[in-house]
Formats: structure tokens, C-alpha cells, sequence
């Protein structure tokens, strides 16, 4: 890709907020990016020339073409509310029932935020492929998006995934060519000059830093896709592991966090706001997000907002679908010892399932059991 340098020393990289710490947990607000959610993938040491910058866009394709920003600027721009989150978010809760592999995310590989640019479907039908395609005249089906990224686990060669053509050409699924995010030109750390952004899919799926495109037939046979972020019952280790079993993961469940709480936290006798993040995949909205104080036996309902001041409406045109809704409920605290549970239902009726043994998985991902907090009564600023 043209317009490529790497610096000499890491005098130039992008700098960071204080408060912004690995693995760490606030209680969020509507568009908030966690420290995790920063570098998902190993940050580029690279400076790109933006007006020289272009993408690849090849295969099984009448079109093939290289596009420039300028190309893609000049197409309608959308600005999507989305939530990215990695498909170990919560991983570290699996690890204590069995090993598993991967860095130890507690509640924060996620984020929300606005991005802005270029619908894909838009970007095809540009190439000639018309919105709303299964599959291309020379039998393409799916897109290949490939980074400027090496990674290890490619042998040194380019981080790549895909998608459904069916998916990356249809309007309504909001797949965008970011180049801007909350406002704001993209940063180097989330993927300048420019990025796919899949809403509704675990985000190994949203490939930064985008050097070439391509239709394939066949879904993208990269690591990421083919031998990592696959969903295996508790009865797979690696020892008997057979990866093409499995397809890759693509929406990601309905999950929940308590982030207001540490777990184990020291609290005062009295009211206690429980507050945090409910999402789900595919587009579905929450239909409600409840709260335990008796190990499941009884819930009371929180309230669920993506607006301050502004009650959300599951699915409604109101709504960002494929935006986190954020809860908040208000409960009494007396006994010595009190675990707080939350668990989240989709518009689906899909729910969050009660037990991380039920979902574990060699790789520690998709845990989206119900998330426990254990409150002690003791001196406190709660």
C-alpha cells in the first residue's frame, strides 16, 4: 500500500489518556471507548500518507479497481452507532473453571461508539455488484477484507477475515469503510486511515487498517477465521480439537456486565446502584435486563437507556440497534455477604444462560453466563 513509512523510534505514536488502563472496568456512558476496546489488535508502527492512501478491491469481480480516500469520501456518508466486542470479552471468569487460552479480559473488551463513512454495499454497487447480492457472475460470495497488519499467527503474513456478500451488500446490515469515529478522524490505534466496521459480529470480523478487498467464493481462510474464535462445547480440548468442524463465529451472543461493582467489593448497609451494559448480536435489541440479589430465585427489572433522561424501547425506531443499552437498578444491601446477579434477554427471547460451565470453551470465548458480583457489607465510599 502506497504511503507507508515506519517510524524510527515510537516518539510518534498516538498518546494516551491516564485514565486509561488494560482490563479496566467503569461504569460506562453511552459513547465510551474501555481501554481494551483501544488495541484489539497489535497497533501498527507505521504513519500513513493519507492522500496517497488507496484500497485494492479485486477477485471474482467485473470491476477490479483500486480506490482512493477520495473515491470513498465522495460516496453518501453514514454515521452508525455501534458496539465492537471482542469475542473474549469476559474471559477471565472461564479461566476459573478450567485453563483456557488467551489474554484475560474481565468485563471491558467492548466498546460504543459513532463510526462514520462509506457503507460497503455502496462501495460494491460502485464495482458493479448490486445491492442485495448472494453471489457475483464469477461465483463470488463472500468478502475478504485483508490489513496492513502482520501477525505471528499468519506466519508474518496479513491479519484477514470476511463476510457474506449477502451481508456486505445489503443496506440495512449498516457495514461501513470507516474513516471517522465519534466525530473525529480515526486514529492510528482504531485503524486509520481506514477500517471495516461489521455491527452486531465479534469484532476479530472488523478489520483495521484495510489494505485490499476481495470477493472470494469461499469464506477467508485466514488463522482468525479458519482456527481461532470458533464456538466448542466443554468436551473439546486440544488434544482432539478438530477446527473444521466448526464455522466461525459471527454475531455475538446476548451478554450483560455489571460495571458499577468490583466483585468482592466492600460496600455500605443501604441503597446500592447497580449499573452496566446489556447488548446483543444480529441487530436484536434488549427486551429487558434483570437484577438478583437470591441466587436466581426472584429478579427486579432495570431500567435501560441509550439517551440519558430517555427510556429505551426494545427495536424501536428510536433505538440504535446495534448500540449497547445501558441499565441501572437500585437495591437494598443488609446481609454480611450479597452476590448480585444481572442477566440480560434479547428481543429474541434469547437469554444469557446461568452457568460459565455450561459455555466453557477451550479459547475462552462467547462467555455470556449470567455476571456475578459479591458484595461484602464493611467501611466504604459506596
Amino acid at each position: 500500500m502506497p504511503g507507508i513509512r515506519g517510524p524510527s523510534d515510537y516518539s510518534q505514536e498516538p498518546s494516551r489518556d491516564p485514565c486509561l488502563k488494560i482490563n479496566a472496568k467503569a461504569s460506562p456512558s453511552f459513547l465510551l471507548f474501555f481501554a481494551s476496546f483501544l488495541i484489539h489488535r497489535s497497533a501498527i508502527d507505521s504513519i500513513l500518507g493519507v492522500m496517497c492512501y488507496s484500497v485494492s478491491v479485486t477477485g471474482l469481480i467485473d470491476n477490479p479497481t483500486k480506490l482512493f480516500i477520495k473515491d470513498i469520501k465522495s460516496l453518501p456518508k453514514y454515521n452508525v452507532t455501534a458496539t465492537l466486542q471482542c469475542a473474549g470479552n469476559r474471559r477471565t471468569a472461564m479461566s476459573k473453571v478450567r485453563n483456557v487460552r488467551g489474554v484475560g479480559w474481565d468485563v471491558s473488551a467492548i466498546g460504543n461508539a459513532v463510526w462514520g463513512g462509506a457503507k460497503l454495499a455502496d462501495v460494491l454497487e460502485l464495482l458493479g455488484v448490486p445491492k442485495l447480492t448472494g453471489s457475483t457472475r464469477l461465483g463470488g460470495r463472500h468478502v475478504e477484507f485483508v490489513s496492513v497488519d502482520r501477525c505471528k499467527e499468519e506466519n508474518g503474513g496479513p491479519y484477514k477475515a470476511s463476510i457474506p456478500l449477502n451481508q456486505a451488500t445489503n443496506p440495512e446490515a449498516d457495514v461501513l469503510l470507516a474513516y471517522e469515529m465519534n466525530g473525529e478522524i480515526l486514529n492510528r490505534d482504531h485503524g486509520y486511515p481506514l477500517r471495516l466496521v461489521v455491527p452486531g459480529v465479534i469484532g476479530a470480523r472488523s478489520v483495521k487498517w484495510l489494505d485490499s478487498i476481495n470477493v472470494i467464493a469461499e469464506e477467508c481462510q485466514g488463522f482468525f477465521m479458519q482456527k481461532d474464535y470458533k464456538m466448542f462445547p466443554p468436551s473439546v480440548n486440544w488434544d482432539n480439537i478438530d477446527w473444521s468442524s466448526r464455522r466461525p463465529q459471527m454475531d455475538f451472543p446476548v451478554q450483560s456486565a455489571i460495571c458499577s461493582l468490583e466483585d468482592v467489593q466492600m460496600v455500605k448497609p443501604g441503597k446500592v446502584s447497580i449499573k452496566g451494559y446489556a447488548v446483543s448480536g444480529g441487530g436484536r435489541g434488549i427486551e429487558r435486563v434483570d437484577i438478583s440479589m437470591d441466587g436466581g430465585k426472584s429478579w427486579v427489572e432495570a431500567s435501560r437507556t441509550q439517551e440519558p433522561e430517555k427510556d429505551y424501547i426494545s427495536e424501536h425506531s428510536s433505538s440504535d440497534k446495534w448500540a449497547w443499552v445501558l441499565f441501572e437498578a437500585t437495591i437494598d444491601v443488609s446481609q454480611s455477604t450479597t452476590e448480585v446477579i444481572a442477566k440480560a434477554v434479547d428481543s429474541a427471547a434469547n437469554v444469557q444462560p446461568e452457568n460459565v460451565e455450561s459455555v466453557w470453551n477451550l479459547r475462552g470465548v462467547l462467555n455470556t453466563s449470567w455476571h456475578r458480583v459479591l458484595l461484602r457489607l464493611g467501611h466504604s465510599n459506596l
